[in-house]
């Protein structure tokens, strides 16, 4: 496996992610931000963070598949999140769970979570980028 996620001493625990990815491998993935569309192009979740949190991760484990890589080989992930406020924290832990339990997978690597005003259109309401690293 190429990378090793850790969390540091000194550092606080958190659950969903870790702080410290290491990557030893000599390809670089990088996965253009995913929203909530199916194959077809059409939103999934309209409304609902969780359903599109989910669909999200989903489409960025379709796209690591392709290359022959999973979660366990990304170093780093940057989540965007339409008017965000803390509270919304639940939904967003929500739909990550449901990705990971049909991915096989906990999507744990050092991540990043901003708040944005708008994504590409009006009915996105989260987007989720990745970088891998594969041998």
């Amino acid at each position: 496996m190429a990378i090793t996620l850790i969390n540091p001493g000194g550092l606080p625990e958190i659950d969903a992610y870790r702080q410290v990815s290491i990557a030893t491998g000599s390809k670089l993935v990088f996965v253009a931000g995913q929203v909530a569309w199916d194959a077809d192009g059409v939103t999934v979740g309209e409304g609902d963070l969780a359903a599109q949190v989910e669909r999200c991760y989903l489409n960025v484990g379709t796209a690591l598949a392709e290359v022959g890589a999973s979660f366990d080989d990304v170093a780093k992930l940057t989540l965007c999140v339409v008017d965000w406020t803390p509270a919304k924290m639940p939904q967003v832990m929500e739909g990550i769970t449901r990705a990971a339990a049909k991915l096989g997978a906990t999507p744990v690597p050092p991540a990043s979570l901003l708040g944005v005003a708008a994504l590409d259109v009006p009915e996105h309401l989260v987007e989720l980028e990745a970088t891998a690293v594969i041998d």
